[in-house]
């Protein structure tokens, strides 16, 4: 077996291309060895299953299979010489190697020998000769040539015409390389001698083992005619076109015989034994033309050599050779064969990074065969042509497969035939995704706003970024970044959602103490190494009107009267005092308006709207009491709006005596006496329930203890004393409860609350009251101890 093998290396396409040739016979069982292909290219095994070699071929037909793990070729099924190659004597398999990542292909040329598996055959097991007893010593008689399937030594090497009494084997060698038999006339015939003739033709390979054919050759013999056919020519040449219809005169040959009468009838017929030109042609035996039968393909057969022979009725021939030529026409489109390719390629992919090899035929000759491709443009792809007929598609520029996540790209090749032909093919190629975009938010910086006193956990506001990356880098999600806000972390203020974005007020705000904030929110996408983005978030805090006014002047005393005087002489516009209120809301929440509400007299005053400023109406009069009392509400401007209401005395007097004289029995709202008098009643019924529940438990204790006294009496039990506690024998007088309770109750005309409180137990029996309250309530309580009882066993 014999190989050899030829590198050559295509650096600028990242592809390397080498050639081997093997040599194995036709016939060879399955499984057969071809040859070690990584061995002869000099490839590891692991290298080949890691590349996924492949045998690309342009037939559907394959032979031969590869083996990655043994890393050789083997035979697939049974080659059959004969089947594979019809006409030609040099029969070989052609196929690529195809190894993948990176490309790599390498061309591998199977020759196939032949062996001696078929014996020559002869078209006719018998043929037929009329020759006239006048025919002259040295006439020749074609026969037709047998036809070995085989080629070289095995096809056919020599012929034996027995017997040889009359005739002998002549052989002509032809230009192509096959033999014309003819049968020479060697003695005269004698037709009363013998009319009937019978001769065998063998004919014999030269294989091993040796095979032989034979066809018999009958001869019967004729009277006198003594003149063959004669042809014009011996070569007849003439041209055809391929795809002509059937019925085509192709050519007319001519012989002429100088015999007269049936003996110069010339019957033409073809004498070739060879299957493909009697499939294609037949002649005419009267005229001698030569027409199409057959559908001619210039791809298939070039050219064609007929053999024509033309007889008498005497039996005497002639023979000629007629020579067709095959005129090529553009009748076959260029084929687009996708040796390998990759449907999906990363978006950082190199430039000049192979995509696809493409192998391009064309059956054609000439300008009809020769073939131009180019792909569709304005994609970052380039077509370049390798070596003869292969092409590779390479990366042209970057991708971006944000601008473009996939291109069908067509590839067009056409002839140069007139009319052209073309094929085209679409590939379709994915991009795959690299995390090379950074998540981007809608804005530059956030502004929220959200009303103070909120519930904790309501939602705020919604940031949202994008990612133009696919998939899993696309996904984008949200981070609070680290920061303080006075101090205190501000997770403490807010959080975010790390897959909405949603913003969630974590606490409730108070306006009056933080008015904004500002933080930071990160968007980072779920690539690796993931990228992200930040932006700038700021709250602002809206005022709610929840603080009504605060009122400063004048000052709300507990227990005392405050009056401002107004001189009787005093005059219209007279400013009396001002009010001064303040609202720790803000805007329009903390707008404060002034109403007189109630007053003794409200024809004497008014108050300012906006400045809370009390004057006179009127002129001052002796008629006016001098006790003036004024009610003013305050309001802010909020919705709903809050107030609140201040009592300004005025004293209308021109000296103090006057004014002291009219305010020391200043009487006391009802609602503060009906406080007082609620309190007092609460007080003494929970002292009178605490009284009596004592007492119900001391009797209870005293009975139980006069009868556990009974029955120690009438026992014969010692008798011990038994002091219960809290009780004591002080000096043999009676035991008393150690317990007395005090109320004090005191209320005073210039107190606006009523106090009521308990004593603590003591020594003393009575309950002591301040002399300085407006009531006292005593109540004495002593009791005898159970001891003192008469009826006591104890006393006994």
């Amino acid at each position: 077996m014999n190989r050899q093998v030829l590198f050559v290396f295509l650096l600028s396409l990242h592809s390397v291309f080498a050639q081997v040739s093997y040599s194995i016979p036709e016939e060879m069982p399955k499984g057969s060895l071809v040859g070690n292909i990584a061995q002869d290219l000099g490839l590891d095994i692991k290298r080949l299953i890691s590349g996924k070699a492949k045998i690309y071929t342009r037939n559907s037909d394959e032979y031969v299979e590869l083996n990655r793990e043994r890393g050789v070729l083997l035979v697939k099924q049974r080659i059959d010489r004969e089947a594979l190659c019809t006409e030609t004597e040099l029969c070989a398999l052609h196929f690529q190697i195809i190894l993948e990542n990176p490309m790599e292909f390498y061309t591998v040329t199977v020759q196939i020998t032949d062996i001696n598996d078929n014996a020559p055959t002869f078209e006719k097991s018998e043929i037929k000769f009329k020759i006239s007893e006048s025919a002259m010593v040295g006439a020749k008689f074609v026969l037709g040539r047998a036809e070995d399937l085989d080629v070289g030594i095995n096809g056919v090497q020599h012929y034996e015409l027995k017997p040889t009494d009359n005739f002998a084997l002549k052989l002509h060698n032809n230009a192509d390389g096959n033999k014309n038999v003819e049968m020479v006339l060697q003695k005269p015939l004698d037709r009363e001698k013998q009319e009937q003739i019978s001769l065998v033709l063998t004919a014999v390979d030269g294989g091993e083992p040796q095979m032989s054919g034979t066809m018999l050759i009958a001869i019967t013999v004729l009277d006198v005619n003594d003149n063959a056919p004669v042809f014009t020519q011996q070569t007849y040449k003439t041209t055809v076109t391929e795809n002509s219809s059937k019925g085509t005169v192709v050519a007319t040959v001519t012989a002429s015989d100088v015999d007269q009468g049936s003996n110069s009838k010339i019957t033409y017929s073809i004498t070739d034994t060879i299957g493909s030109v009697r499939k294609m042609f037949e002649i005419d035996k009267e005229n001698g033309e030569v027409t199409l039968i057959g559908n001619i393909d210039f791809e298939e057969s070039r050219n064609f050599e007929i053999n024509v022979r033309a007889s008498d009725e005497g039996g005497l021939t002639d023979a000629c050779k007629l020579i067709v030529d095959v005129q090529d026409v553009n009748d076959n489109k260029p084929e687009i064969n996708i040796m390998s390719k990759s449907t999906v390629i990363s978006e950082d992919a190199k430039l000049n990074t192979v995509i696809t090899m493409i192998n391009i035929e064309d059956k054609d000759i000439g300008e009809n065969g020769n073939v131009k491709c180019f792909s569709s443009e304005n994609i970052p792809f380039i077509l370049k042509a390798s070596t003869n007929n292969f092409y590779s598609l390479v990366t042209d520029s970057e991708l971006d497969r944000e601008r473009a996540s996939d291109y069908n790209i067509t590839v067009t090749c056409s002839d140069e035939g007139v009319p052209s032909l073309s094929s085209s093919v679409t590939l379709t190629l994915q991009i795959s995704d690299v995390n090379d975009n950074a998540p981007v938010f809608e804005r530059n910086s956030y502004e929220a706003y959200i009303v103070e006193n909120n519930t904790p956990g309501v939602s705020v506001f919604t940031v949202r970024a994008t990612d133009a990356d696919w998939n899993q880098n696309a996904r984008v999600s949200y981070i609070l970044e680290d920061s303080s806000v006075s101090g205190v972390p501000v997770s403490s203020y807010v959080s975010v959602s790390a897959d909405s974005g949603v913003i969630h007020a974590v606490r409730s705000f108070d306006y009056e103490q933080i008015k904004d904030f500002q933080f930071r929110v990160k968007a980072q996408d779920g690539g690796s190494p993931p990228l992200s983005s930040n932006v700038t978030v700021k709250i602002l805090i809206q005022d709610q009107n929840d603080n009504p006014p605060q009122v400063l002047y004048p000052v709300q005393t507990g227990g005392s009267v405050v009056a401002e005087m107004v001189p009787r002489s005093a005059d219209v516009g007279y400013l009396v005092t001002k009010v001064v209120a303040v609202d720790v809301d803000s805007g329009q929440n903390a707008w404060l308006s002034y109403k007189l509400q109630k007053a003794t007299d409200r024809a004497l005053f008014e108050v300012g709207s906006q400045n809370g400023e009390i004057r006179t109406i009127r002129q001052v009069s002796d008629k006016d009491a001098v006790k003036q009392r004024l009610s003013v509400i305050v309001e802010d401007n909020g919705q709903p709006s809050r107030s609140a209401t201040v009592i300004v005395n005025v004293a209308v007097a021109d000296s103090f005596p006057e004014v002291l004289s009219e305010f020391s029995d200043f009487p006391h709202d009802k609602e503060y006496n009906d406080n007082l008098t609620f309190y007092l009643v609460l007080a003494l019924a929970v002292v009178s329930f605490l009284f009596i529940t004592c007492l119900v438990v001391i009797i209870s204790v005293k009975i139980y203890r006069w009868r556990q006294s009974r029955i120690l009496y009438h026992s014969n039990l010692p008798v011990i004393p038994y002091y219960p506690p809290r009780y004591s024998d002080t000096l043999g007088t009676t035991g008393t409860l150690q317990h007395v309770y005090n109320y004090e109750v005191c209320r005073t005309t210039d107190s606006r609350k009523s106090d009521c409180k308990f004593g603590r137990a003591g020594s003393q029996n009575m309950l002591i009251i301040d002399p300085s309250c407006s009531g006292t309530m005593q109540r004495m309580q002593s009791e005898k101890n159970i001891l003192d009882d008469t009826d006591s066993p104890l006393e006994v």
